[in-house]
């Protein structure tokens, strides 16, 4: 199984769909020169296999680079950007499976309790990045119970290598406690959120101690969560067939190209293109919407 090269042309190129008979997972195939990720988090693993050049990514607060052959990998929940860490900048071809998925094949080959995930952000693994490659291949020919059988091959060799327990949250603070309030504050207030000095007064705490505390907790401030948390709310809104306009006003965006710009910043690629992504079965070659 050879390793397939994304030959640069000079153009980016992005498609983030899903397959039929795939469940729980998506797929991003894409080649991004000037593209820069904005920080934030996923509720699934990412699994990203890149074909040429270098990402570039913090990965909480650590800088590191993954290049053509190696593999990046990240958590659920864990905070993190993603930009071109060469000129020429970076292909790759991503999974993002769910973390039930994760935890039924960990199940399946070990012993280990708890929450299950990846140990480190770059790896050099090749046979498993083949195996994502080629899971985008058999998705790409509508060929489901192969891209099924491979996925599961990639997360069971990856959790083998460079899997292990997370570990354990420490116990609670007083922070960290006015951190979740604040969080929930945000989560049920969406559209309309307190401003910083409001929200800490609420909670009974100053505004400087309540954004450290926060970006301890969730790896970033207030204000940039609510972005990545008001984008991730308007994914599940547009898979449910809203429309990204509706879904703008729904989640608390000014208008569609506030969502615009912010879903491409996050996701990497538009929401029109991303919920045209989930109506289409399977379709060869990447989307070049932009």
């Amino acid at each position: 199984m050879a390793m397939e090269a994304d030959v640069p042309d000079g153009e980016e190129r992005a498609r983030h769909w899903r397959l039929d008979g795939l469940p729980g997972v998506d797929l991003l195939h894409a080649r991004y020169i000037r593209k820069s990720f904005a920080r934030h988090t996923h509720e699934t693993f990412v699994i990203a296999a890149i074909t040429h050049g270098v990402e570039a990514f913090h990965h909480r607060d650590q800088l590191v680079r993954a290049g053509a052959g190696q593999l990046a990998l990240v958590n659920p929940d864990t905070a993190h950007t993603g930009f071109a860490g060469a000129p020429d900048g970076w292909a790759y071809r991503t999974l993002y499976p769910e973390a039930g998925l994760v935890a039924e094949v960990a199940a399946d080959i070990s012993t280990l309790a708890g929450a299950v995930g990846f140990t480190s952000p770059v790896v050099d693994e090749p046979q498993a990045a083949r195996l994502v490659v080629a899971v985008h291949q058999a998705a790409e020919q509508g060929n489901a119970l192969a891209a099924d059988s491979l996925l599961r091959l990639a997360v069971a060799r990856l959790l083998r290598t460079h899997g292990g327990r997370l570990p354990e949250r420490p116990p609670r603070t007083a922070g960290a406690d006015n951190a979740a309030r604040a969080r929930a504050v945000l989560e049920e207030r969406m559209v309309r959120p307190p401003s910083l000095d409001r929200l800490a007064a609420g909670l009974g705490t100053s505004p400087f101690a309540l954004l450290r505390a926060f970006r301890e907790a969730y790896g970033m401030p207030p204000h940039t969560w609510l972005t990545d948390a008001r984008v991730r709310r308007a994914r599940h809104l547009l898979d449910a067939g809203t429309t990204p306009a509706d879904a703008a006003a729904a989640v608390g965006f000014t208008d569609q190209p506030h969502l615009n710009r912010h879903f491409t910043r996050i996701v990497g690629v538009p929401p029109g293109s991303y919920q045209r992504g989930r109506a289409r079965t399977y379709k060869t070659g990447p989307d070049r919407s932009s």
